[in-house]
């Protein structure tokens, strides 16, 4: 049966449609002017003619991008410390998280107390540049990946997650099976959290690609440094390297191509997420319903 709707009904499906498509819009624009911008000529972006589509397409900034060997070796570093970086906080989340969902863990209460007493006071930054510098991982590698290798906030997601959905009937039909803790937490918990580890992925994989702010304070050798800091002198401090700019003597054709290229690097940087962000997309909503359930 097909039931009539009133004016009113109909006025509110379109002001939400319309709503959303304006905040769907002021989302996507932003990054769509920098996709075609980066790929129009410079002279028609400093004129603030290119609003639409690309004007006078040309590829020479990503061609000086690319011909920089300092990108691909932030490229490089940068991978690297998402990799190591993930690995270590997924498998220390995953436990830590699985452990205390644990009702019979001693002290359960008082750990998630610390844990929790981390988010709101933290060591402040000198403080914690002494004690990375005193455990000798200034300017190594270790110093992007060791200081964060643990978030409280994904720790009580991920025990959420585990209290919410593992039930605390198959852990006892387990040791009635004679099955340990070990052997139950890699065989029957890791495979049913599948969506909590796709959501750890993700959220461990983002912040260290995006880390900066670490690698500005312990790493002084441009050889360790991560694509965000390349990223960071030519955006702010229009430091292109020698490489990028090696043929262009005339300065107002320099700071042309500079702008032009500041548009590319931000592709250059943001692909990664941008590819992978699609194929998670379901577990990242869940992770955000998981993380704003209590207890």
């Amino acid at each position: 049966m097909v039931t009539s709707r009133s004016r009113g009904d109909v006025l509110f499906d379109l002001f939400t449609y319309g709503f959303l498509s304006a905040l769907l819009l002021a989302v996507l624009y932003p990054l769509y002017f920098v996709v075609i911008s980066s790929i129009s000529n410079p002279d028609f972006v400093n004129q603030g003619n290119v609003t639409l589509y690309p004007r006078g397409v040309t590829f020479e900034g990503y061609r000086r991008i690319f011909a920089d060997a300092q990108v691909w070796l932030g490229y490089r570093n940068s991978l690297l410390y998402t990799v190591l970086g993930t690995i270590l906080n997924v498998i220390l989340t995953l436990t830590a998280g699985y452990a205390l969902s644990r009702s019979d863990l001693v002290g359960r209460n008082g750990f998630m107390l610390l844990i929790v007493f981390t988010m709101f006071f933290s060591g402040g930054l000198i403080p914690t540049y002494l004690l990375v510098k005193g455990l000798g991982l200034v300017n190594t590698v270790w110093a992007m990946i060791l200081p964060n290798a643990v978030s409280a906030y994904n720790v009580i997601i991920t025990r959420t997650f585990f209290q919410t959905s593992i039930p605390g009937e198959l852990l006892e039909a387990a040791k009635m099976d004679g099955c340990s803790n070990t052997r139950f937490f890699l065989g029957i918990v890791l495979p049913l959290a599948m969506p909590i580890v796709a959501v750890m992925i993700l959220f461990s994989a983002v912040g260290h690609w995006n880390a900066y702010f670490q690698a500005l304070i312990y790493l002084k050798d441009e050889g360790l440094q991560p694509l965000q800091i390349v990223l960071r002198k030519i955006l702010i401090h229009n430091e292109a390297s020698e490489a990028m700019m090696d043929d262009i003597v005339n300065q107002a054709e320099l700071v042309k191509m500079a702008e032009t290229m500041k548009y590319g690097m931000i592709i250059v940087s943001s692909l990664p997420v941008l590819v992978l962000y699609p194929f998670l997309q379901k577990y990242f909503m869940k992770g955000v319903l998981i993380g704003s359930l209590k207890g």
